[in-house]
């Protein structure tokens, strides 16, 4: 090991605190060792029921979580990182060549960064944030009692933002963090946030449940978080949220913040999609549920037209025929109200409904359809991988010359990340000087029709841009945007 890596004193002497995530994430996943991650299994959850009890006095609110911490911080690690950056400055390049004749050698420097992590298995098992460990070339684990250990990644998701960390302890067993069921959170629940904020140290900092299923923060493809109001700082990343019984409720990954601090406003990854990971840690493959149904959220107007006095529930927009949806009688336009008890408001409930529960699992579901309460048992699927991707790269001469497309299905969708139509013809690369580059198109871009005509397969747009078509029309977030050379000049429209 290096000597940068010999002591986390040394790692984090003058590191650079950043946000403490929002960072963008690439889809795909990265893995070792599928099947043998977890040898013991995926960590049974702590079942014990809840108790919630409001405080009688000022007496028992002065009450200590001393006895909760001490169970579940040894379970909380600090992580280093050291990421060697071998890139040449062009600047200084130019100027070795203008006065000695010659490229500056490359001289690699070593950027260090921090966060936290959680002890899920005996034998050295470690989860935290992708982005904590993205890029790593080094990496050190220090435990509350002051052990160190070098660290392998051998498992990674980016849409989750979740990495599994391995340290060899030499059969010394580690402390694991006792597993709770973030699905029984309420918003007012006692938190508590264990982690290594700006590299000074464990600390421990407690809140309430701000809210639950918070959606729409744009930090992963599975939008769907716990919030809390416990003080999370940069460090934090991939420490420990607490129920009030000292059972892992989440995985801190976000704050929202202008200044780069705690402003009260943290977001973790619940803990029931923890285990979804380690889950996918042992075969090696993340695979989220699907039932074949796509939907938009509600507004107050397309409520009212539904019969409802307010706004509430998914409007079913596409059932794809054959799928378990459509086999569960579910209709274009009925208003998906609630997924095994749990409302759902908007697509990425949803999407994390299909994948805590996971394939194969019976799914109690209720609709409104013309305004009547109807309910129906849908099991839930893998997505299928058809049609086949066939990626294709465009020749010849067109608007799409330099571009590499390929079938969309629901399998491919989820993979290339959540909020991809199932069906069509997604940009899959392209080059850089491609003439779809010049007119804004980009990589997950679905395109809808070339040379005037509608395209659903790369059959349709090849056929087209053999033509020399000179106009294309594509959508990205739902939004359509249509351009195409004209008399010579280039012009769109939306």
């Amino acid at each position: 090991m290096g000597p940068r890596m010999r002591s986390r004193t040394k790692l984090a002497a003058g590191l650079g605190i950043g946000a403490i995530a929002g960072i963008g994430l690439a889809v795909g996943v990265s893995g070792q060792m599928p099947g043998q991650a977890i040898p013991g299994g995926v960590p049974p959850v702590d079942t014990t029921p809840v108790v919630r009890n409001v405080p009688d006095g000022q007496a028992q609110v002065t009450l200590s979580f001393a006895p909760i911490v001490k169970s579940a911080a040894p379970a909380v690690v600090n992580i280093y990182t050291a990421t060697v950056d071998r890139s040449r400055s062009a600047n200084m390049d130019a100027f070795m060549q203008q006065f000695f004749g010659g490229s500056a050698p490359a001289r690699p420097r070593v950027q260090q960064s921090l966060g936290s992590g959680v002890i899920v298995g005996a034998d050295g098992l470690i989860v935290t944030n992708n982005h904590v460990v993205k890029g790593a070339d080094q990496i050190l684990v220090a435990l509350s009692d002051r052990r160190e250990y070098p660290a392998k990644l051998v498992f990674s998701d980016a849409r989750l933002d979740l990495a599994l960390l391995k340290v060899d302890t030499k059969g010394t067993p580690l402390p694991v963090i006792r597993m709770g069921d973030s699905n029984q959170a309420e918003v007012g629940d006692v938190t508590i946030a264990i982690g290594n904020p700006f590299g000074v140290g464990q600390t421990v900092t407690t809140g309430i449940v701000s809210a639950i299923a918070r959606t729409g923060v744009g930090i992963s493809d599975w939008q769907f978080f716990i919030q809390t109001d416990a003080a999370i700082n940069p460090g934090n990343s991939g420490g420990a949220l607490l129920d009030g019984q000292g059972r892992l409720l989440g995985i801190n990954t976000a704050i929202y913040s202008q200044g780069g601090g705690s402003n009260g406003i943290g977001f973790a990854i619940p803990s029931r999609m923890v285990r979804v990971f380690l889950s996918a840690a042992q075969s090696g493959k993340l695979v989220s549920g699907w039932i074949g149904v796509e939907g938009e959220p509600l507004t107050a107007e397309s409520a009212r037209l539904a019969g409802m006095d307010r706004p509430g529930g998914l409007l079913v927009t596409g059932v794809v025929p054959g799928s378990p949806g459509a086999r569960a009688g579910i209709r274009i336009g009925d208003v998906l109200r609630s997924v095994n008890g749990k409302d759902v408001a908007d697509g990425g409930q949803l999407r994390y409904s299909l994948a805590t529960e996971g394939v194969g699992r019976s799914l109690d579901v209720v609709l409104l359809r013309e305004g009547r309460e109807q309910r129906a048992s849908v099991t839930v699927a893998a997505p299928p991988e058809t049609p086949a991707r066939q990626l294709t790269p465009i020749t010849g001469q067109s608007i799409l010359t330099g571009v590499t497309v390929a079938n969309l299905s629901p399998a491919y969708a989820q993979e290339l990340g959540a909020g991809l139509p199932e069906q069509g013809v997604v940009v899959v690369q392209m080059v850089g000087n491609a003439p779809a580059a010049q007119i804004g198109i980009r990589p997950g871009d679905i395109i809808e029709a070339v040379g005037g005509q509608p395209v659903k397969t790369v059959a349709d747009v090849a056929a087209q841009a053999s033509r020399g078509a000179v106009v294309v029309r594509w959508s990205r977030d739902g939004n359509s945007r249509e351009c195409g050379v004209v008399n010579g000049r280039l012009a769109c429209r939306p």
